[in-house]
């Protein structure tokens, strides 16, 4: 168990309702991929963001970008990559191994620089976490080097099931 630092923000799971957890507060990581981390609170579970980890007492490495070095085209395996580092709060496999991308390019823009488009869905229509992983997916794909736009769109045809899952997704959750 942690008890918290400081105030913290965090969203409840899969509401996704805002709340505050108040200083003192004790909480059990249950996950921590992809820089965000899932915790337990009096059994309830919350997303907090990477931002917050000090609240935790643990770090978070920030995603940076130096947005003025636009010089060529978008390597689409780093999009992808950062994809991979996104993460449904409840289930601790990536949206990629989820299957919920369903299509990601890059397009070179009139004015200079990059705009990735991607069409995502989630593995329930009316999850309340879906602003959220669209959210974490958008910045880290901004992180990418020469992309200046990201265009993430929320689809939800074909619905998602569980056979777009990788191989490995299937095994890893028990459903081979």
């Amino acid at each position: 168990m942690i008890a918290l630092k400081r105030d913290c923000k965090a969203t409840l799971i899969p509401v996704g309702t805002d709340i505050t957890i108040p200083s003192g507060t004790q909480v059990v990581v249950t996950q921590a991929l992809g820089g965000s981390f899932t915790v337990n609170v009096a059994g309830n579970l919350a997303r907090i963001a990477g931002d917050d980890a000090d609240a935790l007492g643990l770090e978070h490495t920030l995603i940076k970008k130096d947005i003025s070095e636009v010089d060529g085209p978008v390597d689409i395996e780093q999009v992808w990559e950062q994809l991979r580092t996104c993460y449904d709060p409840e289930i601790p496999i990536n949206i990629v191994e989820l299957g919920l991308i369903y299509e990601c390019t890059a397009t070179e823009l009139e004015n200079g620089g990059n705009r990735v488009n991607i069409k995502m869905t989630l593995t329930a229509p009316g999850c309340g976490m879906g602003p959220i992983i669209v959210d974490d997916a958008h910045s880290k794909v901004m992180s990418v080097k020469n992309v200046t736009e990201v265009n993430c769109e929320l689809v939800f045809e074909p619905l998602w099931n569980q056979s777009m899952m990788s191989e490995a997704a299937r095994l890893q959750t028990g459903l081979m």
